[in-house]
Order: structure tokens, then C-alpha cells, then sequence
């Protein structure tokens, strides 16, 4: 009887909670450092001169707000820094502290005016400086009102600490740090008690909070897997309804959700995030593919996704030990040591129901995944995610189960470098490398022998395709293709170029020199100790056959190359 395999046997333990640091006292301490001591020094002494010398100006007390508490309450350190003014816009304020630090001979650079701009969260005008190497932001404290059709505040006001803590995402990130008192103020009255154990709540009702501004499903998202936090039970409820879920789509930039990815995907846990966006059910809406896109088909169950990510994690983990055969180290060395390559396997794995999808674009098809990068979620090609994740994607309908037949076919060399050399497989202009396309091809095998009735996986049938590329990499290890699959035509060690090859040929350049520089590569895989003269020849005798065209050679509409004109 065949054993299968559940996705809990395969997923790897998750990253350990980040926890606050044992004060032994069980409270939450900040240790400031001396740059962070000075800076909130300047600040009470400035605002106690302000109140002396302006007495027209209503009396301002500064608190440091949101990441950088949360982040020294646990342990770490932040260089950036938001100081919440309590009557006073930052801009105005920035005017008045940055002549008072030049006083004291400290310098203040890059004073920048940071102007309103709502889809990017800049509800009001704020202002940025650097002091003492920390990045410090100049903003007030404020309360916020919303309309149901937008995430932008229809009226922005200066508001109370209190009302200032209630509108951000989650309670941890609502602490302030004052620095008159040196304390820590929690007016969520709740937030240091989810910093110690771990969770993801909201300040007001989550359902309110997410249909104000449903990015915040996204951040809560992305703190949760950062931090190892588990998200508030009514938080999960609330993301589950179809309003907010709606307005995911309707009311959020998706360059913002490409934003918000992009940070989950760098993150210490892109697994996690993963699988708290399917748990949720929101895929379709971070991940969107628009009516108006025309896909050729249905994406195939949203499931695959997470899937896909699992298998990833669990092939790539060092630490757990998978109930699947082990892979081949070629196979897995890459994508381990590079973060970029890492990124964009997990993309691509969340999109892996979009594989087999194409939509229309002027004259052409492209695929689906390439219009959810692009539109969807605005990712762009940061980390080459656009050009690269796609290629991915394509990879597995030319190197799904690479059998014995694939890499033989002519020769084993040949073959198999050519397989290998193909551009949706390796590519240095989408720092595409064979060994991380071959992963991912072996993970959509292993996608498609996943049943999803019963949500298993036949540890026989995965056995079987694993074995298939082990033997590929083997291939590529016995026949010394490591290097040759990224080289470019080479001829006695010198890079060949298309010149060189109409002086072989005693012709002028033309569009027929890159099948030539393809039938140079073929020769020079099946003759890796062949010569300059050689290769000569070789390629005479191609042409003299007429399996290769050369001279004035006409384009067909399609691109390919036609005959040669008479």
C-alpha cells in the first residue's frame, strides 16, 4: 500500500516568534542608544524652550510613534524614526527645531519637505531630516475619517494620542515612546500584552478597520509572518468577508499591494505569508487577474499555490527533514544561497494556478502570471519578478520530467546542454539559473501529482519524478555542463562573435548570424576540446547541406528567417 503524504508532513516548522527580551522585572524596557538619548534630550529641551520663547504657539509634546517601538521593545534596533507632534504639523516644527540643533553644532541633513499624497498613506504634509545618522520623520498626531468607496480619509485633523493609536493596523504598532517621560504608552491598552504573547490584533473592531482601509489585511499579513505572530481570531473572521475581501479590489492602489508583497516575499518567512493568504482566502484578491484581461481559461484551484510554496520550503529547508527522497545538491545549492532567486520562487509559486493561462495582448498571448506581476500587483521588475517569474512558469512545459529519452536525443552532451541553455530555463538577463528552473519544474511535477480531493501526495509517484532530476543533475555533473550551460560561443577561449563567423564564412552580416551562433554553440557542447579551425568547417559543411542559410536573408512577418535572395 502506498504511503501519502499530507501538506503537514511536509511543511517545514515555522520561524520562531520574535519574543521581547527577559527584563527579569516582566516589563517591556527600551534601551535607547546614545544617538536615540540625545535626539530625545534635543527634542524636551527644544519644545521647553519653545513654550519660554513662544508663547503664541500652543505647547508641543513629542512622542516617537509605531515601528521603531515596537521594534526596540523587542530587542532590536530601527534608524528610523517618526516623532508624533501633538499640535504642531512637522513641516512647522522642523523649521523651528533645525536651527536650534545647528546651534548646539550638530549637523541636519537632507531637510525634506514630504508632500500630501493619499495613495501613498501621506494623508498630511510631514518633513524628513537625518541627525546623528538616524532618519527621522516630522508628522502629527491625528484622527481620521473614511468613506465607504476609499481607503483615503475624507477628513484628516489633528487628534489625541488616543485617537492617533486607534487608527493604525495593529495594536503592537500603535505603542508611542514619549520623550519628556521616557515611557512607553500603550493607549490601545493592549498592545504590550500582544507584543509578549505573540499577536496580531487590531485597535478598534477589525471589520471597521479593514473596510477604512483594507491594506491593513496586508500588513497584518506581513507583521504576522515577520514577527511569528498569530492573527486574533475575529481579525481571521473579519478578512473572510466578502465587503472587505471586495474592497481589496476596489479600494486599494495596487501598487500598494505589490509594495506590501514585495516585503513579504523579502521577509523571514514568505512561507507563512503564503499560507495565511490562502487560510484567509484572499488570494484572488492580492493576486488579481481582471475580467478585462481575458484569460484563455479558468486558473486552476487556488490550493496549488500554497502547495507549490510548501514543496519549495520543504526541498529548500537545511534544518527539516522531509519524508521526500533527498535532492541532488546541484539542484538546490543556488536557490539557497541566492535571496533574489529565493524571491522569486516563492512568486512564482503563488501564481502557480496561472500557469497553464494565457491572455491576449495586441497581436500576441502572454501569460496570465505576467499580467498579475504587471497590473495585478504592480510589482514591476524589482528583483526581476517581472521578466524572470513568468520564464519560470513556462520552464515546466520544456523541462517536465526530464527522462533519460530528453537528454539523449542526439547526443547526451548536446542535449542536455541545449535543455539546459533554453532562455525560460537559463538566462543571465533574468538571472534565471538552470538549477533553480529545474527546482521549480520538479515542484509543478510534484503540483500535479497532488490530489486535492484528499489534499495528498503519493510518496511513490513523488519518489519517481525526484529520481528523474536527480538524474539530471548527475548529467549535468558527469558531463562537466556547469559552466558551458551559461557560456556564450566560444572558440579557442576567446567569445565568438558574429563577425568572426562571416569572416569563417566570407559573407557580410545579417539576421541569419544567430542561427549560425546557435549551430556554433551545439558544435562546440558535442566538441568541448574542439578547435577554432574545426568549427570552421563544421559550419561550411552546414551551409554546403543547406541546414544553414547565410547571406542577405529576408524576414518573414513572423520573424523567422526566409530564404536567401536571388
Amino acid at each position: 500500500m502506498s504511503t501519502r503524504l499530507s501538506l503537514a508532513d511536509l511543511t517545514p516548522p515555522r520561524k520562531p516568534r520574535v519574543l521581547p527580551p527577559d527584563s527579569g522585572s516582566g516589563t517591556l524596557n527600551i534601551q535607547l542608544t546614545p544617538q536615540e538619548d540625545r535626539l530625545c534630550t534635543l527634542l524636551d529641551q527644544f519644545t521647553n524652550d519653545l513654550k519660554e520663547k513662544r508663547p503664541d504657539l500652543p505647547p508641543v509634546e513629542c512622542r516617537i510613534a509605531g515601528g521603531w517601538v515596537r521594534d526596540k521593545l523587542l530587542g532590536g534596533d530601527s534608524n528610523d524614526i517618526d516623532i508624533a507632534l501633538s499640535s504642531m504639523m512637522g513641516i512647522a516644527f522642523a523649521e523651528l527645531f533645525v536651527p536650534f540643533i545647528e546651534e548646539r553644532g550638530l549637523e541636519v541633513r537632507n531637510v525634506t519637505k514630504i508632500a500630501r499624497n493619499p495613495e501613498q498613506s501621506k494623508h498630511l504634509e510631514t518633513c524628513k531630516a537625518t541627525l546623528m545618522g538616524l532618519e527621522i520623520d516630522f508628522v502629527n498626531l491625528r484622527s481620521e475619517e473614511y468613506a465607504l468607496d476609499s481607503r483615503i480619509p475624507t477628513k484628516v485633523e489633528f487628534g489625541t494620542p488616543e485617537q492617533d493609536a486607534m487608527r493604525r493596523d495593529i495594536t503592537v504598532n500603535a505603542l508611542f515612546y514619549n520623550v519628556h517621560t521616557r515611557s512607553v504608552e500603550d493607549y490601545t491598552g493592549k498592545g504590550l500584552d500582544d507584543l509578549r504573547e505573540g499577536i496580531a490584533r487590531t485597535p478598534l473592531p477589525p471589520r471597521e478597520t479593514f473596510l477604512d482601509d483594507p491594506l491593513r489585511v496586508l500588513r497584518c499579513i506581513r507583521f504576522a509572518s515577520r514577527f511569528g505572530f498569530e492573527l486574533e481570531p475575529s481579525l481571521k473572521e473579519s478578512v473572510r468577508e466578502k465587503d472587505v475581501k471586495d474592497g481589496l479590489v476596489s479600494k486599494i492602489s495596487r501598487d500598494r499591494v505589490g509594495e506590501e508583497l514585495d516585503k513579504m516575499l523579502k521577509g523571514r518567512d514568505p512561507l507563512h505569508s503564503l499560507q495565511l493568504v490562502e487560510e484567509l482566502g484572499v488570494h484572488e484578491e492580492i493576486f488579481y487577474l481582471a475580467p478585462s484581461a481575458k484569460p484563455s481559461g479558468p486558473v486552476a484551484p487556488r490550493r496549488t499555490s500554497v502547495v507549490a510554496a510548501t514543496l519549495i520550503a520543504a526541498l529548500l529547508s537545511r534544518d527539516f527533514k522531509s519524508p521526500l527522497p533527498g535532492l541532488h545538491e546541484q539542484l538546490t545549492s543556488h536557490a539557497i544561497a541566492d535571496h533574489g532567486t529565493r524571491r522569486r520562487l516563492y512568486l512564482a509559486a503563488a501564481l502557480t494556478p496561472f500557469r497553464d493561462v494565457t491572455c491576449p495582448e495586441k497581436k500576441k498571448t502572454i501569460p496570465a502570471s505576467e499580467v498579475v506581476i504587471r497590473e495585478g500587483a504592480k510589482l514591476g521588475n524589482q528583483n526581476k519578478y517581472l521578466s524572470g517569474v513568468p520564464l519560470l512558469l513556462q520552464a515546466h512545459t520544456i523541462l517536465s520530467r526530464p527522462t533519460k529519452e530528453k537528454l539523449s536525443d542526439p547526443e547526451p552532451r548536446v542535449a542536455t546542454g541545449l535543455l539546459l541553455r533554453d532562455k525560460h530555463i537559463s538566462n543571465p538577463l533574468t538571472e534565471a539559473h538552470w538549477s533553480a528552473s529545474a527546482l521549480f519544474c520538479l515542484v509543478q511535477d510534484l503540483v500535479n501529482l497532488w490530489n486535492l480531493e484528499s489534499d495528498t501526495l503519493d510518496l511513490t509517484s513523488a519518489s519517481e519524478v525526484i529520481e528523474l532530476y536527480n538524474g539530471l543533475a548527475k548529467k549535468v555533473e558527469e558531463l562537466e555542463l556547469e559552466d558551458a550551460i551559461l557560456a556564450p560561443p566560444m572558440l579557442d577561449h576567446v567569445r565568438l562573435k558574429g563577425k568572426e563567423v562571416c569572416a569563417l564564412l566570407g559573407t557580410k552580416p545579417g539576421v541569419w548570424m544567430s542561427n549560425a551562433l546557435a549551430k556554433v554553440v551545439e558544435w562546440q557542447l558535442g566538441h568541448p576540446q574542439g578547435t577554432k579551425e574545426e568549427c570552421g568547417e563544421f559550419i561550411r559543411e552546414e551551409v554546403k547541406e543547406g541546414r544553414l542559410v547565410v547571406g542577405d536573408v529576408k524576414r518573414s512577418p513572423g520573424g523567422e528567417s526566409g530564404k536567401k535572395k536571388k
